[in-house]
């Protein structure tokens, strides 16, 4: 199992009040098991998955090392 690494734009809005909420053990498990996926035209991958305990499907957003976390943020607009 390949180890996740972080951006610092990542590691910097994880502070923001609607960011904090937002637990890593669910962003990992979008990273493992997204229930859908899109590769960017930059070679980036958004990814998404429901996350039952808030009851929202959260995005993340992977650099195209596909070991990266550049962004992960509640989307509301998702839908599958």
């Amino acid at each position: 199992m390949q180890k996740l690494k972080f951006t610092n734009y990542f590691l910097h809005t994880r502070q923001r009040p609607g960011r904090k909420d937002i637990k890593m053990e669910w962003i990992e498990k979008v990273y493992r098991f997204p229930e859908h996926q899109v590769i960017q035209d930059d070679g980036r991958k958004r990814m998404w998955g429901y996350i039952k305990e808030a009851d929202k499907y959260l995005r993340i957003v992977v650099l195209e090392d596909n070991q990266t976390i550049h962004n992960a943020f509640f989307d509301r607009d998702f839908e599958k």
